[in-house]
């Protein structure tokens, strides 16, 4: 049974980092995109970043370059992402979700599993 598990969200006051982790597990997930997408109250899913473990390629929205860092684990068995310079627009439930497509960046109709969602919550 495939899962992924993010963990890390919680409160942070706007200029502060989080760093969140998703755990993969059920299958072997050397040839997939792992993506972090993120939700805010009444707005649409969107990307936030996306890594290819099969070479490291990554992805990065525009708005959060320069700010958020994607990474994976060398056993393929997790994906983080380090959240620097935190701002209230960034508060939204976080996702992670692997992809088998081959597509790059693989839109989210494209990805195969998802994680459950963390919280993160950026105060001004």
């Amino acid at each position: 049974q495939v899962q992924l598990v993010e963990s890390g969200g919680g409160l942070v006051q706007a200029g502060g980092s989080l760093g969140l982790a998703c755990a993969a597990s059920g299958r072997t997930f050397s040839s997939y995109t792992m993506g972090w997408f993120r939700q805010a109250p009444g707005k649409e899913r969107e990307t936030v970043a996306a890594i290819r473990w099969s070479g490291g390629s990554t992805y990065y929205a525009d708005s959060v370059k320069g700010r958020f860092t994607i990474s994976s684990s060398n056993a393929n068995t997790a994906v983080y992402l380090q959240m620097n310079n935190l701002k209230p627009r960034d508060t939204a439930v976080y996702y992670c979700a692997a992809s088998s497509s081959g597509l790059w960046v693989p839109p989210k109709y494209a990805y195969d599993y998802w994680g459950q969602g963390t919280q993160v919550t950026v105060s001004s």
